[in-house]
């Protein structure tokens, strides 16, 4: 099948799939926690590629990443919220969710990658431990800016926009009536393939060999041309716009939490996106996949069962066993494990599926090797 067909096919087969998703989740999942675990699952993929990126890729050492996740996620959430009440619509709908979503996304998209231009054009010329602490810094400002603020202060200037975003109690809407939550199961299912492809494609690109080579020796890769602070700015770019997109669909997420409060975008968070890429493997793009998959179901599943009725029931006869540290000493268990097993991660830098390179033909009109002669 020629190239162009085979990718027609495929955008086809992706399109079927989130449509699909969005009229069918709901009807396969039928519990609201479980429906929101699986979609939370989803959104922890991206944050994870787009960490990815940087961390896996290129090698450098960034754990602030949470910050730039809560950059999307607000600016994608007054974006949709404005929109939302520009339209006059009580309901939230899938055919207005075209009109709420490209934008939302959009603005949230540009507004990361500001950010990640702003810190990572001064703060890449850095390695190591230095440049872990530039990223944090820069996610506990963000988180600590909000959280600290007072809303419906008279303030002015940045004080006043700071006042805005709900302060400790989080952004609810511009009259806190709660954020629209537009992304269903057809923009989440569907942005984590476009990321997987886009993460697939910008590896095995010349761009992505690149940042390995720069990864791998820094020195040597400026020796034959590449510009280590050109591609590990842009490479930071790209992966704060890929968290800011991750944001959006994390704020806008159906069955999620109608506020975006600052708390969400901790330390705990940033550590969790580097255990993603970790477990996985760095640098792989499969690996990604299955560690934002593995890590939220790992973290989550526990507090999600202790809503059965026999765990209720069983939590009442032993009221001194605390169910939510059992989850992270399993969380903790499975992470030892797994470095002793596997201390390249699951995949290492391979990949589920491996790429096909051009098959190389000879000329037609080469000239033929003669053949050693038999003894």
């Amino acid at each position: 099948m020629p190239s162009t067909a085979k990718r027609l096919v495929t955008v086809v087969v992706m399109l079927a799939i989130a449509v699909g998703s969005e009229f069918l989740l709901d009807k396969v999942i039928t519990d609201i926690a479980f429906r929101q675990l699986f979609t939370l699952a989803l959104v922890n993929v991206v944050v994870a590629l787009s960490l990815n990126v940087i961390n896996g890729m290129a090698g450098q050492f960034s754990i602030g990443h949470a910050g730039f996740v809560g950059v999307g996620a607000y600016t994608s959430a007054i974006v949709a919220s404005n929109i939302h009440a520009s339209l006059g619509a009580t309901e939230v709908t899938f055919g207005n969710s075209f009109l709420v979503m490209p934008p939302a996304i959009l603005a949230a998209a540009i507004v990361s990658a500001f950010f990640g231009l702003l810190v990572g054009l001064p703060s890449l010329r850095l390695k190591g431990d230095y440049l872990a602490i530039v990223t944090l810094g820069f996610a506990e400002i963000f988180r600590l800016l909000i959280s600290t603020s007072s809303p419906g202060t008279g303030a002015t200037g940045l004080r006043s926009l700071l006042s805005n975003l709900g302060g400790p109690q989080g952004y609810a809407g511009p009259k806190d009536f709660g954020i629209a939550q537009y992304a269903g199961p057809f923009w989440i299912v569907g942005g984590v393939m476009l990321a997987t492809v886009l993460a697939w494609r910008l590896k095995f690109s010349g761009w992505g060999r690149a940042l390995r080579a720069l990864r791998e020796d820094e020195i040597a890769a400026a020796a034959v041309g590449v510009d280590p602070t050109r591609y590990k700015v842009v490479s930071f770019v790209i992966s704060s716009m890929g968290a800011g997109i991750a944001g959006a669909l994390l704020a806008g997420m159906r069955d999620g939490n109608p506020t975006v409060q600052p708390e969400q975008f901790n330390f705990a968070y940033s550590f969790d996106a580097i255990t993603m890429v970790i477990l996985g493997g760095s640098g792989s793009v499969s690996g990604a996949v299955l560690g934002g998959i593995f890590v939220t179901v790992t973290v989550k599943m526990i507090e999600q069962l202790q809503r059965l009725d026999a765990i209720e029931t069983w939590k009442v006869a032993h009221p001194e066993f605390d169910l939510n540290a059992l989850r992270m000493v399993v969380y903790a268990v499975v992470l030892v494990v797994l470095m002793i097993v596997r201390p390249s991660g699951a995949f290492g830098e391979n990949e589920i599926v491996k790429p096909q390179g051009p098959t190389r033909t000879k000329p037609t009109g080469a000239r033929r090797e003669p053949e050693p002669a038999s003894p």
